[in-house]
């Protein structure tokens, strides 16, 4: 089993810097509420990956472009955590709730209790 958390923003230098301008001048606009609960406005958050580094899991991250380059998904709503297991891949955290996730703590609380869930 891999989770695969994908982050609705595009991956590159310019739209690392546009990114971070956006999340400092309009937080409630940008698109990507994984980014803003994992990340600060300049580097991950420490207490994210002191969570990540205790998950027994295969695990990986990436932007939006690519995720599509890779999976080819063109479809998936983002941001999400996906699951692939035996090949195939499968929404496993899906836009809606992790848009609505208030809070670091929150969302590792739904990862583990997802997790718990298929273990």
């Amino acid at each position: 089993m891999k989770l695969i958390f994908v982050y609705n923003a595009d991956s590159g230098l310019f739209n690392t810097v546009t990114d971070i301008a956006h999340k400092a001048l309009s937080p409630k606009t940008y698109s990507c509420n994984l980014c803003v609960l994992t990340h600060g406005h300049f580097k991950i958050k420490q207490d994210w990956v002191e969570f990540l580094e205790q998950i027994d899991t295969e695990m990986e991250f990436l932007h939006r472009d690519e995720f599509l380059k890779k999976y080819k998904l063109g479809d998936a709503e983002l941001p999400a955590v996906f699951v692939e297991e035996d090949g195939e891949i499968l929404v496993w955290v899906d836009q809606a709730t992790i848009n609505q996730i208030q809070t670091l703590d929150d969302l590792k609380s739904v990862i583990m209790n997802r997790k718990q869930q298929i273990m």
